[in-house]
């Protein structure tokens, strides 16, 4: 069931999906979720299990008074869940590749292995389009999809850049090596960044935070780039993801424009 939000409109690339067969099958499909919506009168269990499949679809969880829920939904049969959708058209790989063809370019990709945070994957498709990827690949499972979050937090940069949903990172990663198609990842234990030549065609893996990079992705990688910090004990281990990506795609920028 589906209707549209009547008061503060959500941009036009979300719609409100709502009751629980219907969330459940959104959450499951893959397709863009920005957040889901529980009300505080729904089952622990019940709460549980949406939030789980929340998590893994990359979506916030809010909870709400049962009240602003059937406002929002306009009926009372919303059965306490309701999600905002996204209605983003996303591109295959092939497309993206095609892209870097059609412009006489090497391709040059990013790969978000498992990044959760909407607003660092809006922040890393700005720095992507600035610098002049040709598009980003992201997961179905496991990560944020594209929605009004991650809109908002591009500054428009995801309704200009190419993205692709993929149903394995890994296998994404076979595919553009078959296409001749050299594979970074950034990681704590790689050679320092100014060390690779970044010309040429290229992806770059940027992995999810707290956690980076997962062990089978950094395995099927070709290289991998460490950014370095100031010396002596600072107390931050690392670069948030979104800085790390910006830095790293601006390098690789200036070497492929040399």
């Amino acid at each position: 069931m589906e209707h549209e939000r009547d008061k503060n409109p959500a941009p036009q690339t979300e719609h409100l999906v709502y009751g629980k067969n219907p969330v459940t099958e959104l959450l499951k499909s893959g397709a863009g979720v920005d957040s889901v919506l529980l009300s505080d009168g729904l089952a622990p269990q019940v709460a549980n299990y949406y939030t789980a499949m929340a998590k893994e679809a990359g979506a916030v969880v809010k909870r709400v008074k049962a009240a602003k829920l059937r406002t929002l939904c306009g009926t009372d049969s919303h059965q306490g869940v309701a999600a905002w959708a996204s209605q983003i058209e996303y591109a295959s790989l092939e497309e993206l590749l095609a892209i870097a063809a059609e412009k006489g370019e090497a391709p040059f990709l990013v790969l978000a292995d498992g990044i959760e945070d909407p607003h660092n994957l809006g922040a890393i498709l700005r720095s992507a389009l600035l610098c002049g990827a040709h598009g980003v690949v992201i997961p179905k499972r496991g990560g944020a999809g594209i929605t009004g979050t991650v809109l908002k937090s591009s500054a428009g940069a995801a309704s200009r850049l190419p993205v692709a949903r993929v149903a394995n990172i890994g296998e994404t990663i076979r595919r553009l090596k078959e296409q001749n198609v050299f594979v970074y990842c950034a990681d704590m234990d790689g050679a320092e960044l100014h060390q690779h030549d970044l010309t040429g065609p290229i992806a770059l893996v940027m992995g999810a935070e707290g956690k980076g990079v997962s062990p089978l992705v950094k395995k099927l990688c070709d290289g991998v780039v460490r950014l370095d910090m100031a010396a002596g004990d600072t107390g931050v281990d690392s670069f948030n993801v979104s800085v790390a990506a910006g830095i790293i795609l601006y390098e690789i920028r200036c070497q492929r424009s040399r």
